[in-house]
């Protein structure tokens, strides 16, 4: 075989490879405004347009982004990175095990894995902000925080165990189309600690994160929400480079930089 050959055997095969791995199906949220768990009641935070994923990342997604980027697999990973739980249902290449459902969402994967996996992508992580305000919304309305069923089905959820070895898109899209912000499995934040803690976890070796707990309703803008209590104290709980079996993540996108 010629070198010219092989040089045109694998740009066949990185084509045919790039044709196989469609980007995942993306909604826009329009600009608004929503209250904050914490923060000043009588200044409605401004969210701005954005994309975000219709449904979190799953294993096959992740496969796919192992294998094109090597250094984030499991034997690779630099504990910088990612603890020692790090892709814990994978093998030492990119497979996951055979139990594992392709479209459940992937678990065990740090919050600097799930950043570069959306930079690939030409994506970020949804801020905190963006989160909350999509996922406030129920199938019809785009703030249902106030209602008792909604809040109760979302406590509901927190009472399931091993809802993360669940597929994505079974339960209903809400109001912006948008599926498993409930319902599945916990997700990152682009500053998934930034309301009590300040800045990146590594850097605030001076912050207890454990104080949250005792803290929690100090400046809080409703007290009866007790589902969104329970997710800020998550993230006030972990760091960067924690793996856990019920975290997981999806994509966003500025407005801005949309096509």
């Amino acid at each position: 075989m010629t070198s010219v050959t092989r040089l045109l055997l694998i740009f066949i095969v990185a084509f045919c490879a790039i044709q196989i791995l469609p980007a995942q199906e993306m909604v826009t949220v329009k600009r608004g405004t929503y209250i904050p768990l914490y923060g000043n009641d009588s200044v409605p935070k401004v969210v701005e347009e954005f994309q975000i994923d219709v449904s979190p990342v799953t294993y096959s997604d992740y496969q796919k982004f192992l294998l094109e980027n090597p250094a984030w697999q499991k034997k690779n990973i630099k504990g910088l990175f990612a603890d020692d739980a790090y892709l814990t249902r994978w093998g030492e290449e990119a497979t996951y095990a055979k139990d594992m459902n392709s479209d459940s969402p992937v678990t065990y994967v740090s919050w600097f894995a799930a950043k570069k996996y959306c930079e690939c992508q030409n994506k970020r992580l949804p801020t905190t902000d963006e989160w909350e305000y999509v996922a406030m919304a129920n199938e019809d309305e785009i703030d249902a925080r106030k209602l008792e069923s909604y809040n109760a089905e979302i406590l509901s959820w927190y009472e399931t165990s091993n809802t993360e070895l669940n597929v994505v898109k079974r339960n209903p899209q809400n109001y912006w189309g948008v599926y498993d912000l409930h319902g599945l499995v916990w997700e990152w934040t682009q500053d998934f600690n930034s309301v009590l803690i300040s800045g990146e976890s590594r850097r605030d070796v001076n912050s207890d994160a454990n104080l949250f707990c005792g803290g929690a309703a100090v400046g809080a803008t409703d007290l009866m929400n007790y589902a969104a209590f329970m997710r800020y104290a998550f993230r006030g709980s972990i760091k960067a480079r924690y793996s856990m079996k019920n975290l997981g993540f999806r994509c966003a996108k500025d407005a801005t930089t949309l096509p």
